[in-house]
């Protein structure tokens, strides 16, 4: 029973992720943009599956967090979209992992 109550009382730090990176769609993001100085709209589309709206609507808030900076810009008259982390955006992808391998280690094997 006391290690049943440890173990509960390990998990409670899974509150405690940003759970605006914790979305698996936009943890997914994040991950690939981490890796790049930055990247396209279509690039991250193909990278991550997702529909172009979905992409866009977790691109919104993740920018309105101040996670994600976008940059639109025309190439040859076709438009591009350029996105990467902020600081702040790679400061919290950090915190996330730092605190996600807290939470993974305290799992009993």
């Amino acid at each position: 029973m006391a290690e049943e109550k440890k173990t509960s009382d390990d998990l409670q730090h899974i509150v405690q992720l940003d759970r605006l990176i914790h979305e698996p769609a936009r943890l997914n993001i994040v991950a690939h943009l981490y890796v790049v100085e930055s990247a396209d709209f279509l690039f991250l589309l193909h990278q991550t599956g997702l529909t172009r709206g979905n992409l866009s609507s977790h691109l919104s808030k993740l920018e309105n967090a101040n996670y994600v900076a976008v940059e639109k810009r025309f190439v040859d008259k076709i438009p591009r979209t350029l996105l990467s982390l902020t600081e702040e955006g790679r400061r919290a992808f950090q915190v996330y992992g730092r605190d996600m391998k807290q939470v993974l280690s305290k799992l009993p094997e």
